[in-house]
């Protein structure tokens, strides 16, 4: 029999589905994709199989989806097979054959379950696969978030067998009689986590028969440990960051107040893709002059005074087109509407520009600032580049590179969104015809 008030009980404890959920089962055909498979079936649970066959075991491959239609039709469960080319994809984009397997199946694992409703994608992982996580995690280098292994639900990823160990899963395969299919792959040691589970753990369970028990309890020392820092995190976040609409500002004094500096930098910019290495090269230089910067491949963090300004690489990165005939101009994280009157006004609202459309040349142009940009800011009667426009006003790099430009079809600047139009295109008391032009942020 197997062993169900105990998977019921870890499924209540980690909240991972009710009985109104519908869940899709990740089978391999393996032993442990095969137990979760009876488990869900004499649980009385609404569930789904997915099998992917990535062609890399040639006769074994086909054994496996046979194996798995077999299941699934003697249990009469729901069934999605997809078949792979493993080696192409890996080649293709650069990654080890392990890798693409797992970008594959898990975006595959992802369709599936949005296209047929399902509510999670269930995962036979168990304690021995977090053991052989956790210290390969400390082998390859890891923050702390690597020290939990394997969570028992992050998103709509559950794994309801993490209650066993592969001990118990051989025990309860045996007793119950439960047929499977044997990977050989996982009997190789040229793959590094199986080196770990038949060269290294058993050595450290000569140290410590009770190696599993004693991870467990260690991985939930560090999933609280982690839920403090993080609500560390939080807390600084909300007291050193301050979110404007171009970006996040951060204060240099009260980064270099920090401690344990390193650890907490490097929590705060996590969220936009910065690295630990970054994180210290930027500690490093928080004394350095204004203008110095560092990317990830999504932002950049530039050092401006005293201030540490965080924002997403420029976002108008190509020209966009404006027709007469358009009402709007989508620019990413903002927009630019556009209207007619023939009321000639005047607005004071910086993110709207009143320009005599009798001088507007379509179609026109949004695009970023350039070297050698100038234009005559309203109220002024002479040119002045844009550059030192930027500098009088005190924008820090990593703003002006953000900032769309409006260009006339003469090649002529109308407006500097949110700061300037030019005063060659105001209003005046003979203008018969106005477009006003609005910046608005979503």
């Amino acid at each position: 029999m197997l062993p169900l008030q105990t998977f019921a009980e870890y499924i209540r404890q980690n909240d991972l589905f009710g009985r109104h959920h519908k869940i899709l089962l990740a089978v391999s055909g393996g032993k442990d994709s095969v137990l979760m498979v009876h488990f869900f079936k004499e649980a009385g649970f609404n569930f789904g199989i997915a099998h992917c066959n990535f062609g890399l075991r040639a006769g074994e491959s086909q054994r496996d989806e046979h194996f798995v239609r077999t299941l699934a039709a003697k249990m009469d469960i729901p069934l999605y097979v997809t078949h792979f080319e493993t080696k192409t994809y890996a080649a293709t984009h650069k990654i080890s054959t392990q890798m693409a397997a797992r970008e594959l199946r898990y975006r595959w694992f992802e369709e599936v379950r949005t296209a047929e409703n399902f509510d999670f994608i269930a995962i036979a992982q168990h304690q021995d696969d977090a053991i052989e996580t956790v210290l390969l995690n400390l082998v390859r280098g890891t923050g702390i978030a690597g020290l939990h292994g394997i969570l028992p639900k992050r998103d709509f990823l559950i794994r309801p067998l993490l209650f066993l160990s592969r001990k118990d899963i051989d025990r309860l395969i045996s007793s119950n009689a439960i047929e499977y299919v044997e990977d050989s792959s996982n009997l190789s040691a040229n793959y590094a986590r199986n080196k770990l589970r038949l060269e290294v753990i058993p050595k450290l369970k000569e140290i410590n028969p009770n190696l599993e028990e004693t991870f467990a309890h260690n991985i939930q020392r560090f999933s609280d440990t982690e839920i403090i820092l993080q609500q560390r995190v939080s807390q600084l976040r909300e007291e050193i960051c301050e979110e404007r609409v171009n970006g996040v500002y951060l204060n240099i004094d009260k980064i270099k107040a920090l401690h344990p500096q390193r650890l907490l930098v490097y929590e705060l910019l996590k969220p936009y893709g910065f690295t630990e290495m970054v994180a210290e090269e930027l500690i490093a230089s928080l004394d350095k002059q204004s203008g110095t910067s560092f990317y990830s491949s999504t932002y950049r963090i530039t050092i401006d005074r005293n201030l540490l300004i965080i924002t997403a690489l420029a976002e108008v990165h190509e020209h966009h087109t404006i027709h007469r005939a358009d009402k709007t101009v989508d620019l990413g994280r903002q927009l630019i509407e556009i209207t007619y009157t023939e009321e000639p006004g005047f607005g004071k609202n910086k993110n709207q520009a009143y320009v005599d459309l009798d001088k507007v040349i379509f179609p026109l142009i949004v695009r970023n600032w350039q070297e050698g940009d100038r234009f005559m800011p309203l109220g002024m009667k002479n040119f002045k580049n844009l550059s030192d426009f930027f500098i009088d006003l005190k924008v820090p790099l990593p703003e002006k590179e953000n900032i769309p430009i409006l260009v006339n079809g003469n090649g002529e600047i109308i407006w500097v969104t949110g700061l300037r139009q030019d005063n060659r295109y105001k209003v005046r008391a003979t203008t018969k015809k106005v477009v006003i032009f609005e910046q608005k942020f979503k």
